[in-house]
């Protein structure tokens, strides 16, 4: 019996290696190989007679002159691209402002109080998604053009049109927080929906009002999923590229994602786009490492 029970306990531990082994070659395959290819021609020391980086495929072969150089000019005040670092701080900053005061409500009357009607408002918020985000975005283009129904609305009311996509950052900004309030909603709503129910009849039965029990009882035990869904929104946002383009399109209002597309895509200077790419993924791996770091002690707390 012990036999077949330890043999049985090997079978298992090689199963679930065994399913993972697809998932890390799809990994290995479509992340690392791409991203070592990104350092490849970040740190390439060589230029081909169009003037293009050629790609240092040996580690040895490296050089950072150029990295650090992106460095510089993204951390100083004088730097080229510290204007578009800053812009896409700015951006991202209050596009989820934006997300926090609109997404919260949502997901907390989808989990505490819809009742019958969850699936119906879970399936709305899902709805954008079964749309291609482009075509979203076009859909604002032509809403908000200088002859559009917004212009028309605001109109009515003796308005005059606005130029809302002639490089207005507040059309960005909106643009983006629309985007991506979904991936705020979702994460947020399933913390909400764990809090234990016991816990808000026993504040209320304690005599706290409602206000109270929401800003000490609710709003501190859903405080990892208000992050969690923080960090799932602001990771691709700071990246997003395409949102400025479509509904912008000026280079007043560009991202570092915009000026990453403009050097890999317009010009020779793929290294410098290369670095810009690989200095984006160590910011945003710093706010990753934070969140982890959160999350264990939240864990650890929850065990004692």
């Amino acid at each position: 019996m012990p036999d077949h029970k330890s043999g049985r306990d090997r079978a298992t531990r090689r199963l679930w290696p065994a399913l993972a082994l697809p998932g890390t070659l799809w990994l290995i395959a479509l992340f690392i190989v791409p991203f070592y290819a990104v350092m490849a021609v970040a740190f390439s020391g060589q230029i081909n007679i169009f003037n293009e980086p050629i790609p240092a495929w040996n580690p040895l072969d490296w050089e950072f002159t150029t990295f650090n150089g992106v460095i510089v000019d993204s951390f100083t005040p004088s730097g080229v691209y510290h204007e578009v670092w800053v812009r896409t701080a700015i951006y991202s900053f209050w596009a989820l402002v934006i997300c926090m005061v609109i997404g919260y409500p949502v997901a907390y009357y989808a989990a505490r109080l819809a009742g019958k009607r969850r699936g119906l408002v879970l399936a709305l918020i899902l709805a954008p998604w079964w749309i291609n985000y482009i075509t979203r975005m076009l859909a604002w283009v032509n809403l908000l053009q200088d002859d559009g129904y917004v212009n028309k609305f605001l109109g009515l009311f003796g308005i005059p049109p606005y130029s809302w996509l002639s490089g207005s950052s507040i059309t960005v900004v909106w643009a983006l927080a629309y985007g991506y309030l979904p991936f705020f909603i979702i994460p947020l709503f399933a913390s909400l929906d764990r809090i234990d129910q016991r816990l808000l009849e026993a504040s209320r039965d304690l005599g706290v009002g409602s206000v109270r029990t929401f800003l000490h009882v609710t709003l501190p035990l859903s405080r990892m999923g208000l992050i969690t869904a923080l960090v799932i929104t602001a990771l691709p946002m700071a990246g997003d590229y395409y949102t400025n383009t479509i509904v912008s399109g000026s280079p007043h209002t560009n991202m570092v994602g915009n000026q990453i597309e403009l050097f890999l895509l317009e010009g020779p200077q793929k290294n410098i786009g290369a670095a810009l790419v690989l200095l984006l993924s160590l910011v945003l791996l710093f706010f990753m490492l934070y969140y982890l770091i959160l999350t264990q002690r939240a864990s650890k707390e929850l065990t004692r």
